[in-house]
């Protein structure tokens, strides 16, 4: 972060600054975990259900801190305080000017499932050519997103930010700070369904980013998606897929492994081969998002190749280890019916015994116990020899795959408990649930079996 002063904060954010006079400091970062405090930076006392961020505005300042932002000014509290009515809400507005500082590309990245792949290959393919900020994790709320902007830098070429949201309206206030001049969008499935209904009510939550997008902007859709492919909106739409509308196009797809996947990437005379390191039949789409911003942005065929070859995975998304007993494809920190069954596409050219544990998949809405037994049908269906299940909806996953040999259990522990007797030596196992289910307790088991 560069170029704003402690003045210049408090007069955009109207606070009123208390302490010492620290007024004409540069601020050099943002933190709201006094642990993460630099020298030079801002910290911001928010406060949690949990924790008070009031009660480290201390320690911050022992970290070298220069100054708080903050609903009041605690005793013994010498440093620069700037005291707002509303911390969060003056993060955003401080978000919203500082990211009009610079006239960069700024690719907006959103949808169902797959924000946090797109945001790593679309970086990944861009930084061949540019310097690229990126989200960090996954820090995609609104309170990661203006984390995000204020690390834009002015040697900064280009952003990719994710923005994920659960409910209407909180699109339109990410947007609002990010100001996307382009946004690819992964997919329009069963996700937070709690709150926004149907796949038309996340349409309709996600697109309120294009009124903050400008009319020359560029969208990046998914053509293979039906409510995508025939959005109707103001700015350009690049249609990426393996149909035939597509602008950006995945021809002659192979995954014969877990660890790889290769294509042909078509865009009107050029044709781009690219390998994924990475499992899943999906990263087709993670290449085709990368490839399509990349030749939007002038990257060459051989640019965008290495960006593809150079992606990461991030996080327990889609890791696969090979324990020398078991080949575990670990993909417990996130799950809705889209990604599962996705997840389970990709396991069907691997060769040998195929088991899934899967647990509830949280946020549902009114359909949650259909949502849950069409995944139990999917598996059935769709190559998966044993299916373990855990947790109160999955019960209804067990119950609906009634072709293939499956088990429900109470807890994690009563599923541990089990798994020497059910898995066997050289099975491929997908273990896949929401993260509050807590099944990387379950993936370290399997790491352990011999």
């Amino acid at each position: 972060m560069r170029g704003l002063s402690v003045s210049d904060a408090a007069a955009i954010v109207g606070g009123e600054l208390h302490g010492s006079d620290n007024s004409d400091s540069e601020i050099l970062g943002v933190a709201i975990d006094s642990r993460k405090v630099e020298a030079g930076f801002m910290f911001a006392a928010l406060k949690g259900e949990r924790v008070d961020g009031h009660d480290y505005m201390n320690k911050a300042f022992e970290s070298g801190a220069v100054c708080c932002i903050a609903e009041r000014v605690p005793e013994n509290i010498t440093g620069t305080v700037i005291v707002v009515p509303d911390v969060a809400a003056a993060l955003k507005t401080l978000a919203e000017h500082y990211r009009k500082c610079f006239d960069i590309p700024v690719i907006g990245i959103a949808g169902s499932v797959g924000k946090t792949t797109a945001k790593e290959m679309v970086a990944s393919v861009l930084s061949q050519k540019y310097n690229v900020l990126k989200t960090e994790k996954n820090l995609n709320n609104e309170l990661g997103v203006p984390l995000t902007i204020f690390r834009i830098e002015p040697e900064h070429e280009a952003a990719v930010i994710e923005m994920g949201i659960s409910d209407f309206g909180e699109m339109s206030r990410l947007a609002k700070m990010v100001r996307p001049t382009m946004a690819v969008y992964t997919l329009i499935g069963h996700a937070h369904l709690e709150h926004l209904h149907n796949r038309d009510g996340v349409l309709k939550a996600k697109t309120e980013m294009l009124v903050f997008m400008p009319d020359d902007g560029t969208l990046f859709l998914n053509g293979d998606d039906d409510l995508l492919s025939t959005l109707d909106c103001r700015q350009r739409k690049v249609l990426y897929g393996t149909g035939a509308n597509a602008d950006v196009k995945a021809e002659n797809i192979c995954s014969d492994s877990l660890n790889e996947l290769s294509c042909d990437i078509v865009s009107g005379e050029r044709r781009i081969h690219v390998t994924v390191p990475s499992y899943g039949s999906h990263m087709v789409y993670a290449a085709l998002e990368g490839a399509a911003v990349g030749i939007e942005m002038g990257l060459t065929d051989d640019e965008i190749a290495a960006g593809v070859a150079a992606y990461e995975t991030v996080g327990r998304r889609a890791n696969v280890t090979d324990t020398g007993y078991i080949t575990l494809v670990d993909d417990c920190y996130n799950a809705n019916p889209d990604s599962v069954m996705c997840a389970i596409d990709s396991l069907k050219n691997i060769q040998g015994r195929k088991a899934c544990i899967l647990g509830d998949m949280l946020e549902m809405g009114e359909n949650k116990e259909e949502l849950h037994a069409k995944v139990g049908r999917y598996a059935s269906d769709n190559g998966v020899d044993l299916l373990l299940t855990v947790g109160e909806l999955s019960r209804y996953t067990c119950t609906a795959a009634e072709e293939i040999s499956s088990l429900h259990f109470e807890t994690n522990a009563e599923l541990i408990s089990k798994l020497p007797e059910l898995i066997k030596k050289g099975d491929t196992v997908l273990v896949k649930a929401s993260h509050s289910m807590k099944f990387d307790e379950i993936s370290e088991a399997l790491k352990l079996l011999e």
